[in-house]
């Protein structure tokens, strides 16, 4: 019986690794990569979404890296759709490809499938968006945790877009957001093998503020100037960019502006540690492991009956 395609994913806090490990593993089993960071889309941010180089672009072929306008509405749906159609244009070529991110949805959409949620009524979703503005954040969490208090403590509580979206389907279905939330994965036509980088958490944060201080170096300030203008769109919600306007509409200090990224950056990547943690599938590996032992294990699973 013909093995499956097999797609590699690279997963992990940010600053860990996961660019320079994609490319060594895309280069060994000569296969293209996928970004799954969600960030990374969209061809007006460079800086402050580490893009890979210019050198690190040429060494291997990437797909959904700037190919977006932060102009364009873009969803995880969207990722789904068209990552699905890439990976399956690639495994006509290649029996492997590398996706590789910090964006764990985006990377669950492709390899297990969405949830399919129904349709919410605009006036509801209008309500509460004004009430967010309004009301503050405290009060839809304290909404939810009335109407859905399974999905209140699986949330990220401070992510006024997940609770809005959740209370929006609660109020337009009267029905638990969470029982929408469906435990099947989608059949795929390639199997799946999770690699993790991880580092003792001083090290993460040191790899972090060395990043953030590398990012001021190469113009961060002046990237994020000439996005001022578009702060509003949701691309632009994002750390690295939001405390820079922040600064520039005279709230905090420029000190103050890059000790907020750093701060928000631990705190974004403590986040995606706990997200992958949930995830028994994916192979652990220290930050600086050997490459030849991921090359072993990866060859190793294409052999295991």
């Amino acid at each position: 019986m013909q093995k499956k395609p097999l797609l590699i994913c690279i997963v992990g806090p940010t600053a860990i690794g996961k660019t320079s490990l994609s490319i060594k593993v895309a280069n060994h089993f000569s296969c293209d990569i996928i970004s799954a960071d969600s960030r990374q889309f969209y061809k007006e941010m460079t800086i402050g979404t580490a893009v890979p180089t210019k050198e690190e672009l040429k060494l291997v072929k990437h797909h959904f890296i700037q190919e977006k306008s932060i102009h364009e509405p873009y969803t995880v749906g969207d990722f789904e759709t068209e990552s699905i159609k890439k990976l399956n244009e690639l495994f006509k070529e290649n029996s492997k490809a590398v996706m590789v991110g910090g964006s764990g949805l985006y990377i669950d959409a492709v390899v297990k499938g969405l949830d399919e949620f129904p349709l919410v009524q605009q006036r509801i979703r209008n309500r509460l968006n004004n009430d967010f503005q309004e009301k503050g954040i405290e009060y839809l969490q304290n909404r939810l945790k009335e109407k859905d208090p399974n999905y209140y403590n699986k949330v990220d509580l401070r992510n006024h877009h997940r609770i809005i979206r959740a209370l929006e389907v609660c109020e337009s279905q009267n029905k638990p957001y969470s029982s929408f939330l469906k435990s099947e994965h989608k059949s795929r036509e390639f199997e799946t093998i999770y690699i993790g980088l991880e580092a003792d958490r001083e090290v993460v944060y040191d790899r972090i503020n060395k990043r953030v201080n590398q990012m001021i170096s190469d113009g961060l300030f002046e990237e994020a100037k000439d996005l001022f203008i578009n702060k509003k769109l949701n691309a632009l919600k994002t750390v690295g960019y939001r405390e820079i306007f922040d600064f520039m509409e005279g709230i905090i200090t420029k000190k103050q502006a890059i000790e907020d990224i750093k701060k928000n950056t631990r705190r974004f990547a403590k986040r995606q540690g706990t997200w992958f943690r949930k995830n028994k599938n994916i192979n652990w590996f220290k930050y600086n492991t050997n490459t030849r032992e991921i090359f072993k294990l990866i060859e190793n699973f294409q052999t295991m009956p």
